[in-house]
């Protein structure tokens, strides 16, 4: 059971971790030959060709969310992700040609199951890393004790993610992108996930305490798995108007017990899980006779994420988690969820 609550935590936990050998920008086009006008025409006005991306100067020097200060000394042509989370961005931000390296998780886009795989995801295969020359590791908080040292001790350059807020999520693109010279696609990215993050926000913000419901975020079950405050996954739940039960009782995940989940009494249940792992969850949540006297069993307001990576990975996608989770909560001002 351990080694199955592992695995899982693996996963959130991943939640949640993303190569052209180009700049952002694309070669300028040729000048296209235009016909000369009759001289009773005027003058087409002059094309003007695309602006190319403006590199930082390297060496450059950058803080990631464990607040380590890094140098990076040349623009990253060789890159490692050690979260799926991180390969989402780098892919996002079109550096899939430079990435040499990845985990066994990474698995969208479709694409990203075809680069080498290097690592779990708390056990990198350093002799692996080491052989793909990486001169740029991108690795997660859950690296930090064991794995960040060993890595430095080799002499590769590693920024970490720790996204604990879905802001931080944001920061985390424009990091991987001003690292690696993609600083206007990080951007375009981040302007367009904000204005869909606002386009919920802007109806949850002015919400009560009593108009929003009491959410219970499931992860595991026999004993159960929830997330606490410092969690993406809280501040997603609070954005789509819902309230984490446990977000003042603990930081990140923890296991809680079923006298707990009656005290607090959820309103709303939200289960997520790798694949079968959720309907898994799902059923024996609402199999618990326990249970049964709190309000979502009662109301039959017990949902499972159509898709566990939008709310147990802090990338890009994690704004499709965000919309889902407000029509859960929320249906009457979000609509019911497909």
């Amino acid at each position: 059971m351990k080694r199955r609550i592992l695995t899982l935590l693996s996963l959130v936990a991943i939640l949640g971790l993303v190569c052209s050998v180009a700049c952002d920008g694309e070669p300028l086009p040729t000048e296209p030959t235009l016909p000369q006008p009759p001289p009773s025409q005027e003058k087409p006005p002059e094309q003007t060709a695309p602006e190319l991306e403006e590199l930082p100067t390297f060496p450059l020097t950058v803080v990631d969310d464990l607040g380590r200060t890094v140098k990076i000394e040349k623009l990253p042509q060789r890159i490692i992700s050690l979260a799926p989370s991180n390969t989402e961005i780098i892919y996002a931000l079109g550096l899939e040609d430079r990435l040499v390296g990845t985990t066994d998780y990474c698995d969208y886009p479709e694409a990203a199951k075809q680069k080498p795989r290097v690592a779990g995801y708390v056990n990198p295969d350093l002799e692996k890393v080491v052989s793909q020359q990486p001169d740029l590791v991108i690795a997660e908080a859950i690296h930090e004790n064991t794995v960040l040292p060993a890595l430095e001790k080799l002499g590769l350059t590693v920024i970490v993610t720790s996204a604990t807020s879905l802001d931080v999520v944001l920061d985390d693109i424009k990091l991987i992108g001003e690292v690696t010279g993609k600083s206007k696609a990080a951007t375009k990215l981040v302007d367009d996930l904000a204005m869909r993050i606002q386009a919920v926000t802007t109806k949850t913000a002015g919400l009560t305490t009593e108009q929003r419901p009491r959410v219970l975020y499931a992860i595991w079950y026999d004993p159960i798995w929830t997330m606490g405050s410092e969690t993406f996954s809280d501040d997603l739940i609070w954005k789509a108007g819902g309230a984490n039960i446990f977000s003042k009782d603990f930081e990140k995940s923890h296991v809680v017990s079923l006298e707990a989940i009656i005290a607090k009494n959820p309103q709303v249940i939200i289960v997520s899980g790798m694949a079968t792992t959720g309907d898994l969850i799902y059923n024996n949540i609402i199999k618990e006779t326990r249970l049964t006297g709190v309000d979502a069993i009662r109301d039959s307001r017990v949902y499972k994420i159509s898709n566990a990576n939008f709310i147990e990975r802090p990338g890009p996608r994690v704004v499709d988690g965000l919309e889902e989770v407000a029509k859960i909560i929320h249906p009457e001002i979000f609509g019911m969820p497909e």
